[in-house]
């Protein structure tokens, strides 16, 4: 097996070795309750005409969108996200390998993330959503711009994709309950379906990391709450999108709390352990203090929120 060089704890111990049969059942179940569906069969292809270009098409307007602004910030986002998973793929391979139980995991969470992009784009062009020229545009900055320390390495990275898993989960299911166009909704609910699998298959291993080395799991839990960030940082209006979502209440600080980091934390028993070393302890400490602060500032943003109602007005992604 290709074991990561950052796969040893501090007391020698080779998790990734160790969870190598965690790993094995973990998938055997997944794969026993994973649905099979195709992209194809959500995408409203009698709405799609011929864009400009070798076809002598249409060239793309604003007007030919039936969602709001809002809305369309919501799938580009959602869309470019998804696009980077090749850098995914990467990452989470440097860490476990691409043999073994490990390796084929990876590989089948690798083709199930990849149906996400192909059927978030196939929608946006059949209905004319986005702007194609200016979504290819983003996606070659996007996937072009390096992410250094965007995803740590050893236990810290799966704690990461627990924590991401779980917040694509919330953010894709709250983008089809709120764009208000059913076939859009269908879609993210289908998604949203895949990434709670995924998200259960990486909840249910870290709890078995926890048992194994409780403290490096904590340390690895305390960075990936302290220090999260969103993989779709480097998407061009980033900022601008994911504010204007939060301010609407579609995915914002309050949700990133109560539906994601609170559940992660009960599941887990992070409060409640008891076999903790004293680092353990300090970490865990640490991570209920950060938690904390992001309560306040969550309960502060939400205030500003309610003070300032926007009126769903977005900006979505322009060419030029």
């Amino acid at each position: 097996m290709n074991i990561s060089l950052h796969s040893a704890t501090p007391g020698g111990l080779n998790w990734i070795e160790e969870m190598e049969p965690v790993v094995g059942g973990l998938l055997d179940r997944h794969l026993t309750v994973a649905k099979e569906w195709f992209p194809h069969q959500y995408v409203p292809w009698r709405a799609g005409t011929d864009f400009d270009g070798p076809l002598d098409g249409t060239p793309w307007q604003d007007a030919h969108s039936a969602l709001d602004p809002l809305a369309r910030s919501a799938l580009v986002l959602s869309l470019l996200t998804e696009d980077n998973l090749p850098t995914y793929h990467h990452e989470l391979a440097s860490i476990v390998g691409r043999d073994g139980a490990w390796g084929n995991w990876l590989h089948r969470w690798t083709a199930e993330e990849d149906r996400h992009s192909i059927a978030l784009r196939s929608y946006i062009h059949a209905t004319r959503a986005v702007d194609p020229v200016a979504l290819e545009r983003a996606r070659m900055t996007h996937m072009s711009t390096p992410m250094p320390g965007f995803f740590p390495r050893g236990v810290r990275g799966i704690a990461y994709v627990l924590v991401q898993e779980l917040a694509t989960r919330v953010a894709h299911r709250s983008t089809g309950l709120n764009t208000a166009e059913p076939v859009c909704a269908q879609l993210f609910g289908r998604i949203a379906a895949d990434e709670n699998l995924h998200m259960v298959f990486y909840r249910d291993l870290y709890e078995q990391i926890f048992d194994l080395i409780p403290d490096e799991a904590m340390k690895g839990l305390r960075w990936a709450v302290c220090d999260y960030r969103m993989p779709g940082q480097p998407i061009p209006g980033f900022a601008a999108m994911s504010l204007s979502l939060a301010m609407a209440g579609w995915y914002g600080p309050q949700m990133f709390l109560d539906s994601v980091l609170a559940p992660i934390m009960r599941a887990l028993r992070v409060m409640d352990r008891t076999d903790l070393s004293s680092a353990g302890e300090a970490h865990r400490e640490a991570l209920a203090e950060h938690l904390e602060r992001l309560r306040v500032r969550a309960g502060r943003f939400e205030e500003r929120r309610q003070e300032h109602r926007p009126n769903g007005a977005g900006e979505p992604i322009t060419t030029g």
